[in-house]
């Protein structure tokens, strides 16, 4: 049996499916710009959540969500265990323990460097001061010599 078709047939011609179509976009994706980083309170939220949940299927579910893999856990629990992780959460500027820093010693170290620097430069001029004197003395001796040896030539 040999079948014949007709490709002049007006129906034909309008019903395929590539009628309307777009071709595809010959533009390349964006690509990501590196490695993925997480805020320490993602961390800490993501490992808390994941902790309370039953080992199997809803642990995976959880990673397939966000889109994480198991190392990524296992990493921020040894990152948690070692103290990292609650350092990080905390709010910045404020260490526990620590004392608020005084306004004054700022300037206190301020001054202190500027009276240094001021110190060596009245140094400085001390022995600058110490050497024109000398030198003025050794001129002026010279001068004596020079008018002594002139009257004894004479």
């Amino acid at each position: 049996m040999t079948i014949t078709i007709n490709h002049l047939d007006p129906t034909r011609l309008h019903s395929g499916a590539m009628e309307g179509t777009q071709p595809p976009d010959p533009e390349v994706p964006e690509r990501s710009r590196g490695r993925r980083q997480f805020p320490a309170s993602y961390k800490a939220r993501i490992l808390a959540e994941y902790d309370a949940l039953d080992t199997g299927a809803t642990r995976g579910a959880l990673l397939r969500r966000e889109g994480l893999y198991r190392s990524n856990v296992d990493t921020w629990r040894k990152q948690r265990d070692r103290g990292l992780i609650d350092a990080l959460v905390r709010p910045a500027g404020r260490v526990v323990g620590r004392p608020k820093a005084n306004p004054l010693k700022k300037e206190v170290e301020r001054l202190t460097k500027e009276n240094l620097r001021l110190t060596a430069e009245l140094d400085k001029s001390r022995k600058v001061i110490e050497i024109q004197g000398k030198l003025s003395a050794l001129l002026d001796q010279l001068a004596t010599d020079s008018a002594t040896e002139k009257g004894e030539l004479k």
